[in-house]
């Protein structure tokens, strides 16, 4: 059995460091082509494919993962780890971190035997496709046997890993890295003591903004066309990207050079899509900033999905919720909407997006309460995994812990317990590095404005050279080299901390609805 580096009790002794070395490159490039292949699969598939391709995109994936995992999982591969490991001050610092996370990935895999990875990875993809049909048709019977099948696969998945664990921290660590309930529980009681009193201020406020000057209907074709400019502004490297359609908006793309976004455009709701696209746009930049020479590596793509959704938080709330980001975004805004928003100002704009209404929808959020609808999913999942309710418990659960934590009623499953996706692909423990993501994304902000960023300047201007090239340098570059504690330490100066996100929340919010802090 391996520990969670990957480490076999096989003989680590160092034969030949040149050979070593040019295996390690070997099996990188085996494991690049696998990955491409499995990553173009799950990108364009649920964006393109016909119905009746599901079956068979889900049979290929399940091989590729079955050649992905016997391949890490050789007890050959193993001992060469372990060769280098032990060795590694023979190694340069690029090489070393190959090392540490072909180590990690081979933990996630060589105890979890083949049919079982590759019958969820089958469950998965026919679960995603009932999953849009349930949330169509309001329908959470369809779906829930296939929840209750995929938190049973996720456990089973982790016990073979880890039995000494709870499954849900296995599952916690595997989108962030050292972290676990220990870590996430005082870190969302911290932020819900400051953001549930701190929503009833505003609510209670009489200074109330409205999203009255942006309501409307907005054409569906000039809303792609406004995203389009989006991208341009937020300074995509447009050659290596690809734009599509999409019920729940996400990013993914196979390498450095191919990034795709998809997103979706509502006529009833025109800062749905431009807020979307901000967000997915953040994780396009940090996948397109990754040192070139990682692309046929391991180290390619995000170290974390805290870190990821760190990086498309502060692009769609740090820069496109400030005031300042308000005038170049309204004059973009104009060009594509110039009869409705003409007269729309910058002011208005930056109003109506951060009025603060407790509602349904996650993705469309405000900024101080969206915290608190991952919190219920925080929790749901937690229960969901320990087997403390099913998949029939969870409509009625979601919607107690809506009206407990937001004074909303629930009114079907489409816009509650059905609305996100990611369940539908077995992401249980995905949720909770949304709300750490906005959280590390203040401790940058702080810290560039700390070296000496004009950070209001810079939005303001509508060029964001300056924000992109400071996280390219201590965050995009590195890829999955530097975990969230090294970059984050290295990048701000001190460990992180949750009270730059509860204090700009309560500046900010504060301020907005004339309150006193």
């Amino acid at each position: 059995m391996a520990d969670e580096n990957g480490t076999t009790p096989l003989n680590a002794a160092l034969s030949n460091p040149r050979e070593d070395i040019a295996e390690l490159d070997r099996l990188e490039k085996k494991l690049f082509a696998l990955r491409y292949s499995t990553s173009e699969l799950t990108s364009f598939g649920p964006c393109l494919d016909p119905e009746k391709a599901t079956e068979e995109r889900g049979e290929a994936l399940a091989i590729l993962g079955e050649q992905i995992q016997a391949l890490l999982a050789d007890p050959q591969v193993g001992t060469l780890l372990d060769r280098l490991h032990e060795n590694r001050a023979l190694l340069d610092e690029t090489q070393r971190a190959q090392v540490k996370i072909l180590r990690r990935d081979r933990a996630q895999l060589v105890d979890v035997p083949p049919e079982v990875k590759s019958d969820f990875v089958r469950l998965t993809t026919e679960a995603n496709d009932v999953w849009e049909k349930a949330k169509a048709t309001n329908d959470w019977d369809l779906f829930a046997p296939y929840l209750d099948r995929l938190v049973e696969s996720q456990i089973k998945i982790a016990q073979y890993r880890n039995a000494e664990k709870a499954p849900y921290d296995v599952l916690l660590n595997d989108f962030e890295f050292g972290t676990n309930r220990a870590f996430y529980d005082p870190f969302f009681a911290k932020i819900k003591d400051v953001v549930v009193p701190l929503v009833a201020d505003c609510m209670a406020s009489k200074h109330q903004p409205s999203k009255k000057p942006l309501e409307g209907t907005f054409d569906a074709t000039r809303q792609w066309n406004l995203a389009r400019d989006i991208v341009t502004l937020q300074g995509i490297d447009e050659k290596a990207f690809w734009l599509g359609a999409t019920e729940h908006p996400y990013t993914a793309g196979p390498g450095i050079g191919f990034v795709m976004v998809a997103s979706h455009a509502y006529e009833d709701d025109v800062l749905s899509n431009v807020y979307s696209m901000l967000h997915e746009n953040g994780h396009a930049l940090y996948e397109q900033g990754v040192n070139w020479d990682y692309r046929f590596t391991s180290l390619k793509g995000g170290t974390s999905m805290g870190m990821h959704e760190s990086q498309s938080r502060f692009f769609e709330n740090y820069v496109g919720h400030s005031e300042e980001f308000a005038e170049p975004l309204i004059d973009l805004m104009r060009k594509h909407f110039p009869g409705q928003l003409g007269r729309v100002t910058a002011f208005q704009l930056f109003s109506a997006a951060n009025k603060v209404q407790p509602d349904l929808i996650r993705t469309e959020a405000d900024e101080l309460t969206y915290p608190l609808h991952i919190l219920v999913r925080y929790e749901i999942e937690q229960a969901l995994m320990s087997g403390e309710v099913k998949a029939a418990d969870v409509p009625a659960l979601w919607a107690e812990k809506y009206q407990t934590y937001l004074g909303v009623t629930v009114p079907d499953n489409t816009h509650g317990a059905l609305q996100d996706v990611h369940w539908s692909w077995g992401e249980f423990g995905y949720f909770p590095t949304y709300a750490l993501g906005s959280a590390f994304g203040a401790q940058f902000k702080h810290a560039m404005t700390e070296d000496g960023m004009d950070f209001a300047a810079v939005c303001a201007s509508g060029d964001l050279t300056p924000i992109r090239t400071w996280l390219g340098e201590k965050i995009w570059t590195w890829g999955r080299a530097k975990d969230s504690d090294e970059l984050i330490l290295s990048a701000t100066g001190e460990p992180f901390d949750v009270a730059y996100f509860t204090d700009y929340l309560v500046t900010k919010f504060s301020r907005i609805y004339g309150l006193s802090s």
